[in-house]
């Protein structure tokens, strides 16, 4: 059935409405804890997203990251070891972990790779189209929040969050998220107008009270040496 010229740039209204109305407010990009294997976190790791939970993305963390301690809507995961960092602060809201999930590289790596672009492209259009809620905690795999030689290498596609959330409009966000770098965030904030153009972007240092205090914390991008029984 053909609409008529009025009757189709209504639904045309309503199609654009319903984009500025879905459009994420906050979004919460961290990676994945210290590693002990392909499969899962080491102590380090562990003792970090028990922390996590306690002081800033759990329901009573006391610097919680989200406005009036609020819930969030989602908490967003993409690896083993991003879900397992994104567990204990999920279950302190009584919320699952949505999985993109990639499992670890049994063939090439580059098969990997491209798995990993993909579920990025399907998680980040995802949030963008706010099909999982105006604040969302993404835990990710590093090279796929932000890593120019990806990115050159599979140049005309967008396969870093940097790119799908539309953070490159932005001079004060990294071209790179360091290999020694775990203790940080990057909160992204969108208009209420429902723009997904970012308006605000912060990087903010993660810093634990006791009993978490003597988590590693170097500053961004400063070498670190992981301990033996830990891995990058």
């Amino acid at each position: 059935m053909r609409l008529r010229p009025a009757a189709a740039a209504f639904a045309a209204l309503l199609v654009a409405s319903a984009a500025v109305e879905a459009a994420p407010e906050r979004i919460v990009i961290l990676r994945h804890g210290e590693k002990h294997d392909l499969y899962r976190l080491c102590d380090l790791g562990v003792e970090r997203s028990r922390a996590l939970a306690a002081s800033y993305l759990g329901r009573d963390g006391a610097q919680s990251l989200f406005a009036g301690r609020a819930a969030p809507d989602a908490f967003v995961a993409i690896t083993l070891h991003t879900l397992e960092l994104a567990a204990p602060s999920a279950a302190a809201w009584g919320k699952p972990v949505v999985a993109y999930t990639v499992l670890p590289p049994s063939r090439a790596r580059t098969d990997f790779t491209r798995a990993l672009n993909e579920r990025t492209r399907e998680a980040a259009a995802d949030v963008m189209q706010g099909r999982l809620g105006k604040t969302v905690v993404m835990v990710w795999e590093h090279h796929h929040i932000a890593d120019r030689r990806l990115e050159e290498a599979f140049r005309g596609q967008k396969v870093t969050l940097r790119q799908l959330l539309n953070l490159d409009r932005l001079d004060a966000v990294p071209r790179d998220w360091p290999d020694d770098t775990y203790d940080y965030f990057w909160i992204v904030d969108y208009p209420a107008s429902g723009s997904d153009r970012p308006v605000r972007f912060e990087m903010r240092k993660q810093s634990f009270p006791e009993p978490y205090r003597a988590l590693p914390a170097n500053d961004w991008g400063e070498p670190r040496r992981l301990p033996a029984r830990c891995r990058g």
